[in-house]
């Protein structure tokens, strides 16, 4: 981590191959968008539409494994959407940020549509949990927007046969589930377990609009080796090392 002033750090993600300025107070973003992005079954000149990009994190990992996207993210707060154009020109990646609510889309945004719709939206309900003290942060933690206008936001947005993807926790997928539109079908969810024996405490859900096949729940992801803490370091498994340090995709 690199201190660019006192309130910007600069931080390597994928091992050095994205350079990325965020807060260094507040939200700061750490292996779920990596996760997400590494999730995304996108090819070559498809589009991307990314809600809530923050400084860009997830969008960009995903522009670095996969050539000429067209990457777009919207994001509320407009010191993360500056950030997130600085984060893209800074590691030659294109990619268009619109400020603004995704509960109230630009026109621009309100007439277009996109292979694939990405997701990390605030995980916590502020009626079961405590708000963080800092407001970036809890803009970024908290659950302010109901998660059913991120859902049929995506829904609205993604291309027939696109794809819509979203990283959420684990004890709220039933809520997940019930806020999506009827139009998405195909679903796969990904959990994924911090250790062997462990409930799952993240998941990706990939739903795919007007898609007609079966629930998929896949095979848990490990993350760390080991059943337990017992050394310093990050003891990542090998596919987990895999996608954080070196931009892998999650099959």
């Amino acid at each position: 981590m690199t201190v660019l002033s006192p309130n910007i750090t600069e931080d390597e993600f994928l091992g050095g191959k994205l350079v990325i300025k965020q807060p260094r107070n507040g939200y700061r973003a750490g292996v779920d968008p990596v996760l997400l992005a590494a999730s995304v079954n996108a090819k070559p000149k498809q589009s991307v539409l990314e809600l809530g990009c923050g400084v860009g994190v997830a969008s960009l990992c995903l522009g670095r494994r996969v050539p000429d996207l067209q990457l777009t993210g919207i994001e509320i707060q407009s010191d993360l959407a500056q950030l997130a154009r600085e984060n893209a020109g800074h590691n030659t990646l294109k990619m268009d940020v619109v400020t603004g609510d995704l509960a109230a889309l630009p026109e621009g945004l309100k007439t277009s549509q996109f292979d694939h719709v990405i997701a990390n939206p605030p995980y916590f309900d502020r009626m079961k949990t405590t708000p963080a003290s800092d407001p970036s942060r809890e803009r970024s933690m908290g659950e302010q927007t109901p998660l059913i206008n991120w859902t049929s936001v995506a829904s609205k947005r993604v291309k027939p046969k696109g794809y819509v993807h979203f990283i959420f926790r684990s004890e709220r997928l039933p809520e997940l589930l019930n806020a999506l539109p009827m139009d998405l079908g195909s679903l796969r969810v990904l959990p994924f377990s911090p250790r062997i024996g462990r409930a799952s405490e993240l998941l990706i859900l990939r739903a795919r609009k007007s898609g007609r096949a079966g629930f998929c729940l896949e095979v848990p992801i490990i993350m760390h080796k080991g059943a337990e803490h017992t050394k310093d370091g990050d003891s990542y498994t090998e596919l987990l090392s895999r996608v954080l340090r070196h931009g892998a995709k999650i099959e």
